[in-house]
């Protein structure tokens, strides 16, 4: 049952909506639970969503939370006593004519009502207008405004208040603020809060719960050389996609094309027989249906458009086979197209890369630690993915030194805190690798913070330095120019930029942008993208940042935990928009 209660007087238009509003948005959080069985009593978190929604229908209608609910027509006689005596006068007794309501009254203080306050309590920010009863006297009861200043200036005497004072002296300065878990303000003690810096009296690690522990073979094999590497993405989204795929209803099922526009494509074939030469105009139907069928797999316009002409110059002129189904030739030329677009043309062993850095053959080339740099727009996950990759590298037995370069965002220094206590407490457990953390807390530049943890990692004999970075919008020029003076100060070996598999078209853009942020001669080495595995199989992202750059993807991201990390396997990604 829903209940709002207001002043009846207030006349508010939209609570209609937001009752339904709140119905809808409470029976689609809590349906599970409310279709249960069984009855209980459990608190869940469902005021922010109430209170979102009460912000926005009141601010539609012009009225302020913070102000209160307010009587948008008073009597003009009463506005000058409501703003001195700190509200409306207490409502009419029933049966009582406006008459004698104006009478005249005694002042009476109420002695025994009032509340004694002790020192160092906040007080409530109403005024107790119960407490004081003024009388009304001159011509028609009416009390004059300098007399209602005086009885409110003795009223906040009694109570301890101390009256305002109009301005603020050009010296004062606002005295901080601290509230308690109770909503009371509690006295400035001078004290300046930056949870940034360290303690030097506190452990360097605080207990905390235990690290859950990581299975590696579940992610990644030992070589005969002894090396950790990851295995490609391909079993654990198989068993996720299959296990939706049960709980969806089948509508139609065509050569192993469930629900895509493949199915279309091959009805628009059927009655074309084989030995065929195949025209453009016999194309351009199911290469319609092919475009509008990358599309639904997430797959960019512009890429799924060069896709379909690149198939439809293979196929033109071309004659199929005696035994040869033109679905089949079609399925064809489009996995030979994606298979050419998401294979690298480059090595992506990263381990042999590093190898050659930190463990030169030439005598002549200094060793030196492997700079590794994430970027990325906000919230695409590129802390946590550097996590990750750190764990990867702590399985071969590195030194990593993680650099906290992302001075802007408020926890961001926390955060990275958190991942190395934990990336440490693992290593340690199983022995292998070390890491550390270098951070110099926020407001500091990031390109010198970048430049002094390369350093310190030279002289302490680091493997690996992962540089986390603030996340930024792609198409602000004022936040991407600072990637350039990054990229000289840090001088990184590889740029990897993390992007998510949910977004879309704009993922053309994203990739295209920060590919030209680091100024000539210096563009992205490779993309980690996030978040795979809550697309299904909707990985038409994978696509579209290739072909927008020509960089190959490194790494997948499948979940939250440290050996959430894959390679790419490009026969999956296929096998998937193409499903």
């Amino acid at each position: 049952m829903d209940e709002v209660v207001y002043q009846s007087l207030l006349h508010l238009t939209w609570i209609d909506e937001l009752l339904e509003n709140i119905k809808t948005i409470f029976i689609d959080l809590y349906k599970e639970q409310l279709k249960g069985p069984r009855c209980r009593v459990v608190e869940y978190p469902f005021d922010p969503y109430f209170e979102q929604q009460l912000q926005e229908l009141e601010r539609a209608a012009g009225s302020s939370i913070e102000d209160g609910p307010r009587l948008i027509v008073e009597d003009k006689k009463d506005t000058l006593a409501h703003a001195d005596t700190g509200g409306p006068p207490p409502p009419p007794v029933p049966g009582l004519l406006p008459v004698q309501q104006r009478a005249a009254q005694v002042s009476v203080v109420s002695e025994d009502s009032t509340p004694s306050m002790s020192p160092g309590t906040s007080r409530s920010a109403s005024p107790a207008r119960n407490h004081i009863l003024t009388g009304k006297s001159g011509p028609g009861g009416r009390v004059s405004r300098r007399a209602r200043k005086a009885a409110s200036a003795t009223n906040s005497a009694q109570n301890g208040d101390t009256p305002k004072k109009g301005k603020t002296p050009k010296g004062g300065q606002k005295k901080l603020r601290k509230w308690g878990v109770d909503g009371l303000a509690e006295e400035d003690d001078g004290e300046i809060l930056d949870y940034s810096a360290s303690d030097a009296n506190a452990p360097e690690s605080a207990p905390g719960v235990q690290v859950e522990a990581v299975d590696s073979s579940k992610w990644g094999t030992k070589t005969s050389k002894g090396q950790f590497v990851l295995k490609d993405l391909g079993d654990e989204v198989h068993s996720i996609l299959e296990k939706a795929d049960q709980q969806k209803t089948k509508s139609s099922t065509s050569s192993g094309m469930v629900s895509s526009g493949l199915g279309a494509i091959s009805g628009l074939f059927r009655n074309v027989i084989g030995g065929k030469v195949l025209t453009k105009a016999d194309l351009e139907n199911p290469l319609k249906a092919m475009e509008d069928h990358l599309l639904k797999k997430n797959v960019a316009r512009e890429a799924a458009v060069r896709l379909c002409e690149g198939v439809e110059q293979e196929l033109v002129g071309k004659k199929t086979g005696s035994f040869q189904s033109i679905d089949a030739a079609l399925r064809s030329a489009m996995e030979s197209s994606l298979q050419k677009i998401l294979t690298p043309t480059s090595s992506l062993d990263l381990l042999r890369e590093i190898e050659a850095v930190t463990s030169p053959h030439d005598r002549q080339q200094a060793r030196r630690p492997y700079v590794i740099s994430i970027v990325g727009v906000n919230g695409v996950g590129k802390s946590t993915n550097l996590s990750k990759i750190c764990f990867f590298l702590l399985q071969n037995n590195y030194k990593v030194l993680i650099a906290a370069c992302d001075t802007f965002r408020s926890g961001a220094v926390e955060q990275l805190r958190v991942h190395a206590r934990n990336l440490k407490e693992l290593s340690e457990r199983e022995n292998v690798g070390h890491i550390e953390l270098y951070e110099k807390g926020y407001g500091k530049d990031a390109a010198n913070v970048a430049k002094d943890a390369v350093a310190y990692a030279a002289s302490s004999n680091f493997d690996v330095v992962l540089i986390d970075t603030a996340g930024r919008r792609h198409n602000d020029q004022r936040l991407m120019s600072s990637l350039e003076k990054f990229a000289k100060f840090a001088a990184p070996d590889k740029i990897f930029m993390v992007g998510e598999a949910l977004v879309g078209t704009d993922s053309v853009m994203q990739a295209r942008n920060f590919n030209q942020a680091f100024g000539t001669g210096r563009g992205l080495d490779g993309f980690i993208i996030s978040k795979c595995d809550t697309v299904g199989d909707m990985v038409g992202t994978l696509v579209s940042m290739v072909h927008a750059t020509g960089i190959p993807i490194v790494f997948l991201g499948v979940g939250q935990h440290y050996g959430d990390l894959r390679g790419l396997s490009v026969s999956w990604a296929v096998g998937l928009l193409m499903r």
